[in-house]
């Protein structure tokens, strides 16, 4: 199995959206491809707000640890670093666009600007080909002191 970018740079990072170490959490696996990021996942039943519906809350923690994996990799880069900044998220904003069904669902994010030490990216949940929710937020890049400093 290929390595995701979490098991990657952050392997003892506990998050309940993306930590691999939290074995109650979802675990996103997201991987780069092109100039997007992109994530694959299956909720579970106990992931539902009504039967075969995923819950808003679900949506939105897929949609924010995948945006922030998507802009650490961007200042990464951008930087010229070896390793990601540890970020977090300043502003989010979800859009929950119809139902999300249980079955698979791609998550897809895109930085569509950026600073040293910030940026914003855009995400949307895709499930049979249909869009079920967006979002657009802002992820920070932290400094010493702050508690998710040393996250990963």
């Amino acid at each position: 199995m290929t390595q995701c970018l979490q098991e990657r740079y952050a392997p003892t990072n506990a998050c309940f959206g993306c930590g691999p170490a939290n074995e109650k959490g979802l675990r996103l696996r997201s991987f780069e491809e092109g100039d997007t990021f992109v994530c694959d996942f299956t909720p579970e039943p106990y992931h539902t707000a009504f039967p075969g519906v995923v819950n808003g809350g679900i949506c939105g923690t897929l949609l924010d640890c995948h945006s922030n994996w998507a802009s650490a990799i961007h200042l990464m880069k951008k930087a010229g670093a070896a390793s990601p900044p540890c970020t977090v998220t300043a502003e989010f904003n979800v859009k929950l666009k119809r139902p999300t069904p249980l079955g698979p669902l791609r998550v897809v994010a895109r930085v569509v600007e950026s600073t040293d030490d910030r940026a914003t990216v855009e995400a949307e949940i895709v499930a049979g080909g249909k869009i079920t929710a967006t979002c657009r937020g802002i992820f920070v890049a932290v400094k010493e002191g702050h508690p998710a400093f040393h996250r990963w």
